[in-house]
């Protein structure tokens, strides 16, 4: 006999998942909502259909548009997966489990070098180079680089490894975009407390400038955490008037277009704004995630919830040219020697007039 004021078998409550997310939205509802319009939920449900389809033959089996668009309203919202269970129709177990599955489907390494690679045709490069000289006149850039950090709980292996600068949880996150804001390389396995020169140390965008994967008279430009090499140009912390002055005013405006890039990935994902509550190793897959999902927007067009052009910030701030703690240490003082002088012919020749 059910105990006095229990809920009766009648008033339990059932989960229905809705069948067909496309028969209620139009494409702009959709991407306010999960941030691609329907052709774009098909085409990444098909990336991974075959790892998303259910063995089961039950009625109400969960189709794998319906997972994708699960795991797009989480990264969309960041909402607790209770929010997320009842928006959709699905019990919050479900929703848990459909998140990782699809998130581990999607961050696979074929998946990711599919949608986040360096270029390597000519053209592109040129191309790229060109879209970049006309923000600011800064020759030969082949791409703009930083790091952000995503805020996570605090993990229960190694809690102190994960405390960033600005004393919060995180993961570090190493990022190149294009002059366009496409993710060109990124990387996402670090703690918090990680500096961002060894991160670039220890990095496949280091591999493949120095054995020359990427053509000569290429270069990357970030802040002054970083190490000044040859390839990677960083801002003089003290410039002198003239090609130096001139140079960092370049380098700046130029840098820009990597700040607008972390914004952009942030406010189509809100996820990676707040407080991620998963496991490190998940959040990391996340991330990679995210990044796949930002460049596939690109590809297809599909701006910013609200239309939102390429003028967005990153709210974090995480950079700052002026910082000295922000310094990198010396591991390499002969490179770095080296760097600095290649960076003051560079400055002499380029932005010896302006």
């Amino acid at each position: 006999m059910a105990a006095a004021g229990a809920p009766q078998p009648h008033q339990l409550r059932t989960f229905r998942p809705r069948k067909n997310i496309f028969s209620v939205y139009s494409d702009t509802e959709l991407i306010q909502r999960f941030r691609l319009d329907c052709a774009g939920i098909l085409f990444v449900t098909n990336l991974i259909r075959d790892r998303l389809t259910s063995p089961t033959q039950r009625n109400n089996a969960i189709t794998p548009e319906m997972k994708i668009a699960v795991m797009l309203r989480y990264l969309a919202t960041g909402k607790m997966q209770l929010c997320n269970a009842d928006d959709l129709g699905l019990s919050q177990p479900s929703i848990s489990r459909i998140v990782s599955e699809t998130i581990d489907a999607l961050s696979t390494p074929a998946i990711v070098r599919q949608f986040v690679k360096l270029p390597v045709q000519r053209t592109d490069i040129q191309r790229n180079q060109a879209a970049f000289m006309a923000i600011a006149g800064f020759p030969g850039v082949f791409g703009v680089i930083d790091g952000t950090h995503v805020r996570i709980i605090a993990p229960s292996v190694d809690e102190p490894e994960y405390v960033c600068r600005k004393h919060f949880h995180s993961i570090n996150v190493q990022i190149v975009f294009d002059a366009h804001y496409n993710i060109l390389d990124i990387v996402a396995k670090w703690p918090g407390s990680t500096h961002d020169a060894r991160i670039l140390n220890e990095s496949g965008v280091r591999t493949a400038f120095e054995q020359h994967f990427v053509p000569q008279g290429c270069h990357l430009l970030g802040d002054s955490g970083y190490p000044s090499r040859r390839w990677l140009l960083t801002p003089y912390l003290r410039p002198q008037p003239g090609p130096q002055t001139r140079y960092n005013r370049a380098h700046k405006r130029t840098r820009c277009v990597v700040e607008r890039g972390i914004g952009q990935l942030k406010r189509r994902f809100h996820v990676l704004h707040s407080e991620v509550r998963l496991n490190p190793v998940k959040v990391c897959k996340v991330v990679i995630v995210c990044a796949i999902l930002h460049n596939i927007c690109k590809q297809r067009n599909i701006l910013l919830p609200g239309g939102a052009g390429d003028d967005d910030r990153n709210s974090d701030d995480d950079d700052d040219d002026d910082d000295d703690n922000n310094n990198p240490p010396n591991h390499l003082p002969q490179a770095m020697g080296d760097g600095r002088l290649f960076r003051e012919n560079f400055a002499n020749i380029h932005f010896q007039t302006g």
